[in-house]
């Protein structure tokens, strides 16, 4: 684990031996894969110094060098920071993770919109302090719940954003589905694109974006005709995970939009566990999300053994 520290606008960190392979350039640009025109700005604006010297990007890295980056930088912020119960599965200098309760939306989906996580967020960040803005590195469907990755400064977000789009952050969500799901385990790999006929519907569709989606039966409750199932992404379409089911037949429970029964008030759909590796301390990080539907939705599961 590499030690990374605050102070003021800075982060600073002690370059590993494993970096040594790597100049300033290559640790941007290859490992990182932090955008062109960023990793430009930071030299030009010498955001970035060797043992507090302005650094030659090109010459290899030292073991014990003191790596210093201008992230913590006051912005102006693009939603209204707004005191919201939400609560937080993780959080350091450069993200946080939230647990999102259901009936709220990730992020504003029109100008001044309020009550979403983003204004939760940029509440929090303000009330400790911290002058960037958070930005929304995924997002949940207003009526799951689950963990949700927001990163605090523009390159952690460039990075998480890369991850993500390589699948290097990885999400569990739970489901239940209705019906009796008789297969062990499966992939649906079925594109889906919007429904002409319907303004937020998305549906399998030929000429859609491609989705896959893994899953894995936990349990099926019979006396309930529910599965509970256990799923992964190698997409994050809209709807990927309720368009998929219904699409087998299986809609999920209390999903209206898709054809679900009316056994639960939302979709039962909760984004369980997230992993990834951290960009800077190259700590592995597993979050899990606990329940938090009162009346509970999810019985007899321990969202840690997960």
């Amino acid at each position: 684990m590499i030690h990374t520290t605050k102070k003021g606008e800075w982060c600073e960190l002690v370059i590993p031996a494993e970096w040594e392979s790597h100049t300033l350039e290559t640790l941007f640009k290859d490992f990182w894969k932090a955008p062109k025109k960023m990793v430009h700005l930071f030299r030009m604006e010498k955001n970035v110094l060797i043992n507090g010297q302005v650094p030659d990007w090109t010459i290899p890295l030292k073991k014990s060098d003191r790596l210093s980056m201008k992230l913590f930088t006051e912005e102006e912020q693009t939603v209204s920071p707004e005191y919201l119960n939400a609560d937080i599965i993780y959080e350091d200098d450069y993200l946080i993770v939230f647990n999102k309760p259901a009936g709220m939306d990730t992020h504003p989906n029109v100008s001044g919109q309020g009550g979403t996580l983003a204004n939760a967020a940029a509440f929090h960040m303000l009330s400790n302090g911290e002058g960037n803005r958070p930005r929304h590195i995924h997002r949940l469907d207003r009526e799951t719940t689950g963990a949700v990755l927001f990163a605090k400064n523009p390159l952690i977000t460039a990075i998480l954003d890369k991850m993500l789009e390589e699948r290097n952050i990885k999400r569990t969500y739970l489901a239940l589905a209705d019906g009796i799901i008789h297969q062990k385990k499966g992939t649906i790999n079925k594109p889906i694109g919007r429904d002409r006929h319907h303004p937020t519907r998305r549906r399998v569709s030929e000429t859609g974006q491609q989705a896959i989606t893994h899953f894995k039966v936990l349990d099926k409750i019979k006396h309930e005709n529910l599965t509970l199932v256990q799923c992964s992404l190698d997409t994050g379409r809209t709807h990927q995970i309720r368009v998929h089911f219904s699409s087998i037949g299986h809609p999920l429970a209390g999903d209206a939009l898709y054809g679900g029964s009316d056994t639960f008030h939302r979709q039962a759909l909760h984004g369980v566990k997230m992993e990834f590796t951290h960009p800077f301390t190259q700590e592995k990080i597993i979050c899990h999300a606990p329940f938090i539907d009162q009346p509970p939705i999810f019985l007899n599961i321990d969202p840690y053994e997960i």
